[in-house]
């Protein structure tokens, strides 16, 4: 059973610039994704036995603070961060990028959207057919558009746990040797067509509040309900359960 004592998470941002080179496959937790790695054995060997895992939730900061035995990230890194860095590393050298995920609306905008500000990157995109699960016919054709286009950097973005555990699943048919992100909302934030909280709602780890508000329908369950068992769990691993 996941643990945060188990997780060998990542501690900084500035971590990000002594990862090393070659296939790495590089994932993100926050309270939703090991709520529902609990529940999930997939999605958790897929956490756990990935190469790098960033702590991309407040509370999974804070909780590990609490905590003794287990990593102790001084910082939450986001998606965007993991995003922004590697976009901005790749383009001073110049290379090809790859996006598999999302609607060919959201890859377009992308397209342009890199073309302004990466110039010295090729980007290809991939979207892959909207299904709760993909055939062995989709996976095939997804990996072999990957192994095709032989990026030197890829992101995946069908949402979690979907994209982690189709990385995972599918990560020795992947003949690649680059960075591998798993950034869901990313794609989204990037292409425009969702609002990342301000800032300040970011500085002070409310981002999560921002979003409940902005989609009260769609995300109280996460939220409310989601972050009251995350604690429980915190709780339960804190003495020893």
């Amino acid at each position: 059973m996941i643990t945060l004592k188990n997780l060998n998470l990542l501690c900084s941002r500035s971590e990000l610039e002594n990862l090393p080179e070659g296939k790495l496959l590089i994932n993100t937790i926050n309270a939703f994704s090991y709520n529902n790695a609990r529940k999930d054995s997939l999605f958790e060997e897929a956490l756990v036995k990935g190469d790098v895992l960033i702590p991309d939730g407040v509370s999974v900061v804070r909780a590990c603070r609490w905590l003794k035995g287990c990593s102790q990230p001084k910082e939450r890194i986001a998606g965007w961060d993991l995003f922004a860095f590697e976009m901005h590393r790749l383009n001073r050298l110049g290379g090809k990028v790859m996006f598999l995920g999302s609607s060919e609306k959201v890859l377009s905008l992308i397209r342009e959207k890199s073309f302004r500000l990466y110039p010295n990157l090729n980007v290809v995109t991939y979207s892959p057919p909207y299904k709760p699960h993909f055939s062995e016919e989709d996976d095939l054709n997804m990996v072999n558009a990957i192994n095709d286009a032989n990026p030197d950097l890829l992101w995946i973005g069908m949402t979690a746990p979907k994209q982690e555990k189709w990385a995972y699943a599918n990560w020795n048919r992947l003949n690649i040797h680059c960075h591998v992100g798993t950034v869901g909302a990313v794609f989204d934030f990037f292409a425009g067509t969702y609002k990342r909280a301000p800032e300040i709602w970011q500085k002070y780890g409310l981002e999560w509040l921002y979003r409940l508000l902005k989609e009260p329908r769609r995300m109280w369950r996460r939220y409310i309900i989601g972050n009251a068992q995350f604690l429980f769990y915190v709780f339960r691993e804190k003495i020893g359960i």
